[in-house]
Parts: structure tokens; sequence; C-alpha cells
């Protein structure tokens, strides 16, 4: 088990949280395990505080600037590809893993060949489960069950998301271009079209998000309006790709969502709907390029 898997940290001016990660990641019953800290270029000390830790088996790189989640991730994965690792396990700073959590990916990964991905089972905080990183048996429809066996999946978050390198070199890297939300939904779709993904109900996680409600643009504050953009633009670059399924969900997804800033928002009413509107249209035009690790079968 030595050196083969690498967990991937993407973190960005939240040194404590990433501690806590850290402390976590160490903590694990599996020996073998490298931890790369990738930091979009935090300005809240977060390079000293790595730099505390005498571990050998921790390695801090800086992207030299904010490449936001999924450029992060993608440098991250780029990175540990380089290295040579056989695994990598991707989790944001704060992710929490549980003492076991790698040990029963880990398990399935060697009981069953030709997985495409794993997912962990996401609490909350309070031990509920995490809403935003459930993950979907098919692309209009979240996993119900979250105990006993395995489930088949086809989507999940990075919160905690193991996958063989020879899957990464056969379907790319994650899209930089998403910067922030969607990227793992992205790259976990592309994942299942080609590999059986599951779902591990033992592999269990905490996410310390800052709550358990989720993203929504009718309530959201107004400083906060702009990165929306991303998420819709995003979204119809994920879900064109799925035929007339995938359609219908943009369909009635964009609906409820001016309904619920028709109903629910106090404020800059135009300003949220108008953020709707162009992104999703932006979105029929966003064609970025799928990116390959040097030397690896396209």
């Amino acid at each position: 088990m030595n050196n083969t898997i690498a967990a991937v940290v993407v973190t960005y001016n939240r040194k404590h949280l990433l501690k806590e990660c850290i402390d976590h990641l160490f903590n694990h019953s599996l020996n073998g395990l490298d931890v790369l800290v990738i930091d979009n270029a935090s300005t809240d000390g977060t390079d000293e505080m790595v730099s505390q830790f005498s571990n050998d088996q921790l390695k801090y790189i800086n992207t030299g600037k904010n490449l936001g989640g999924a450029g992060g991730f993608q440098f991250g994965i780029r990175k540990a590809m380089e290295l040579g690792y056989d695994y990598l396990w991707l989790m944001d700073d704060d992710t929490m893993p549980s003492p076991t959590a790698l040990q029963y990916l880990v398990e399935f990964s060697q009981s069953h060949q030709d997985i495409g991905f794993l997912s962990s089972k996401v609490l909350w905080k309070d031990g509920s489960l995490c809403n935003m990183n459930i993950p979907k048996v098919t692309i209009n429809k979240k996993l119900k069950h979250f105990d006993g066996d395995p489930s088949e999946i086809v989507m999940a978050s990075f919160v905690s998301f193991f996958v063989p390198a020879n899957v990464v070199q056969k379907v790319g890297l994650p899209i930089k271009e998403f910067f922030i939300w969607g990227d793992d939904i992205e790259y976990s779709r592309r994942i299942s079209r080609l590999f059986k993904c599951f779902f591990i109900p033992q592999s269990v996680v905490i996410h310390k998000s800052a709550s358990n409600n989720g993203s929504n643009i009718a309530t959201d504050s107004v400083e906060r309006l702009n990165r929306y953009q991303y998420a819709y633009r995003n979204e119809v670059y994920i879900y064109r790709r799925e035929g007339l399924a995938g359609w219908i969900h943009l369909l009635l997804k964009t609906v409820l969502h001016i309904a619920r800033v028709a109903i629910k928002a106090s404020d800059h009413r135009k300003e949220r709907l108008g953020i709707i509107f162009h992104s999703t249209i932006k979105g029929l035009k966003f064609n970025p390029k799928i990116e390959f690790v040097k030397g690896t079968v396209k």
C-alpha cells in the first residue's frame, strides 16, 4: 500500500478547517496515504500552518492563483497522476473523514475490478445526511437508501470521491473552466457513462459546510449572486449531453428556479432572474476542451 493513494485536498483561505481535515486524514486506519494539499493561493497563512506538520507524507502545492474549486481539483489530479499514484481520494478542506472511511473504499475497490469511482456517505455537522452531497442513481433521481449494501450511482460530489488512476487516464481531467459548481457532477457522470460506480455506506465522512440547505439563488445574499452564473451555465453543459431526458431536466429545473425567485426573493428579483436567463443561454454555447494528463490514452 505504500505511496499508492493520494488524498487530494483543495483549499482556499480556510486554514483552520484544513488543519482539522489533515488531522483526520492522518488518523485513518490504513498505512501508505499521502496527502496533497492544493492551495488556491490562500492569503490567510495556510502555507505557514501546513509547514508546522512534520510529516513526510504531506505535500503542499500552491497553484499561484485562485483557480476555483474546479481548477484546483484539475490541478491536484494532474499533479497526483504525474507523481504516479494508483488511486486518488478527492475532498474539499471542510471534509472530515472517519478513521475507517478510506479502508472501506480500498476494500471495495480491491474486490471489484473496473470500477469508475466510489463515493462515501456524507453527514453534516449534526449527524444528519448532508443534503448537497447526496449521490444520484440516475440523472434525475437521488439516492434514497444510505445503509446496507453499496449502491450503484451515476453522479457524486468531490466530498470523499475515490477514483483509480487508470480511470483518469481514460476519461481525462475535470474541466477547469467550470471554476465553481458542477465540476464534480460533470466529472462523475463522465466516468459513470463508461464504468460502474458505487456509493459505499460504510465509508463515512463529515462535511463541515456552513449550512445544510444547499445553494438557492432566490434567497442567497446579493454579494453571492455572481457565482450563480457558473452554476446555471455549467448545468446546461452537463445535462445537454444526456439527450431528451437532459433537456427535460433543464426545462423543469429552470421553470422551478424562476418560480422560486418570483415567489421567495425579497430583493434584486430582476437581477436574480437575469442571471438564470443569461447564464442558461451561455451554457448552450459553452464548449470547454477536456484535458488529459500528458502521455495518457484518450
